[in-house]
């Protein structure tokens, strides 16, 4: 094992190792790092850690030295350096009509190199260019051609998903992409749909390629025959995602449309196509039916597992005694006890001739506790709730003022 650090010399660039030297690198720390051009300034992206020593390309170049306020001062003026001769480049380039686009220049940590970046789509004899820019910087200068997959990651942008660049963001490597992942994934071949800003097809291809292969496998090529709970047919499209197959069957009518099933509802006969097998019966009704599952009912029809009566018996067992049938039982007892008694004493409804029992609100003895001895009510709140009770009442149900006797009917 091979203690290492990880550094980055540019934004979205490639990760490099280094020998620590016996420092403590966290990661996010600028450093200043020995390279075969001399002194070089990046980034720990990846702090001490062991890695197998195949993994390390001997002998490994040390840290030197955690970058200071100097280094990071001497970083801000290449940063303004750069700008002045990508201007002072742009301009000899036009002057000496060359076929080229530059991108970006890069200035070395000890500023005696200068790397100018730019694309072109064919050969650029640039000679005389080199002499020009030697004679302006007195450095040594260095043009490096590159593609237009490299300027994006340069560049930086926002794809078509609204996120930043995957290059510029987090792709050490690209990958090779090929038209053929397009057609497997069933994307559309429309090259402004799977293209990305830098005109090739897009890197995020590559990324479920794998789960789209191991689906492949699991799934019957369009056009195959087979059996399905409904009898046979011929698969006439198959949704990779939701592994579903959509089969035309032979005994339906030829207005109906293709039915949806599921891959494990279905045995293949014939995959990709063909001609129908020679010497072919379909299997009996029965024993296409035995295919049919009950999940992949309720898959295709979108209906929940769960139905109304396993939903009140889950209610029922987390709710217990405070469930809805409980409550619903507490209710029906307490409209009986009010019919009674209209809800206190147990009194029945008053005869003729008899004054109607005045009763204090009903909310009153449900918040007082069974438990509690009941006290002698004084005058005063007698009378007051007395009031209280005739200023609810209904119109024709309110006695005469003087009397107190309800009307006699």
């Amino acid at each position: 094992m091979t203690e290492i650090i990880s550094v980055r010399f540019r934004p979205g660039g490639k990760q490099y190792y280094f020998d620590p030297a016996g420092l403590t690198v966290p990661e996010g720390r600028s450093v200043i790092v020995e390279t075969g051009k001399g002194l070089e300034y990046g980034t720990c992206v990846r702090r001490n850690s062991m890695v197998e020593d195949s993994a390390v390309v001997q002998p490994l170049r040390p840290v030197v030295r955690l970058a200071t306020d100097k280094d990071e001062k001497q970083v801000r003026e290449n940063r303004g350096r750069e700008k002045e001769a990508l201007q002072i480049c742009q301009q000899l380039v036009e002057r000496h009509g060359l076929d080229m686009k530059l991108v970006q220049v890069e200035y070395s940590f000890d500023g005696t190199k200068i790397l100018f970046f730019f694309t072109s789509d064919g050969r650029v004899d640039f000679r005389a260019l080199v002499k020009d820019l030697a004679g302006i910087f007195r450095a040594r200068i260095e043009l490096r051609q590159i593609g237009v997959r490299d300027e994006a990651r340069m560049l930086g942008g926002f794809g078509i998903c609204g996120k930043p660049f995957c290059c510029a963001q987090f792709l050490n490597e690209f990958q090779p992409v090929s038209i053929k992942m397009a057609k497997t994934q069933n994307l559309s071949l429309n090259p402004t749909k799977i293209s990305g800003t830098c005109g090739r097809l897009m890197c995020c291809l590559k990324y479920e390629q794998g789960a789209y292969e191991d689906a492949v496998q699991r799934c019957p090529k369009a056009d195959s025959f087979v059996e399905c709970p409904d009898g046979v047919g011929t698969v006439s499209s198959v949704n990779l995602l939701r592994e579903q197959v959509k089969v035309s069957l032979e005994n339906a009518d030829p207005t109906e449309q293709p039915k949806n099933y599921l891959t494990s509802e279905i045995r293949v006969v014939r995959n990709g196509k063909g001609k129908r097998p020679e010497g072919y019966t379909p299997p009996p009704k029965a024993e296409l039916e035995k295919l049919r599952s009950p999940e992949a009912e309720l898959a295709r029809s979108g209906r929940k597992p769960d139905g109304p009566a396993d939903l009140s018996a889950v209610l029922e067992r987390y709710l217990g005694a405070e469930g809805p049938s409980s409550r619903q039982n507490d209710g029906q007892r307490q409209n009986q006890n009010q019919r009674r008694g209209r809800g206190h004493g147990g009194q029945g409804k008053p005869t003729q001739g008899q004054p109607r029992q005045q009763s204090a609100p009903q909310t009153q003895k449900q918040t007082q506790p069974k438990s509690a001895p009941q006290r002698d009510a004084q005058p005063g709140e007698a009378k007051a709730s007395a009031n209280r009770k005739r200023r609810y009442r209904p119109h024709h149900r309110r006695g005469k003022p003087g009397g107190g006797q309800p009307p006699q009917s």
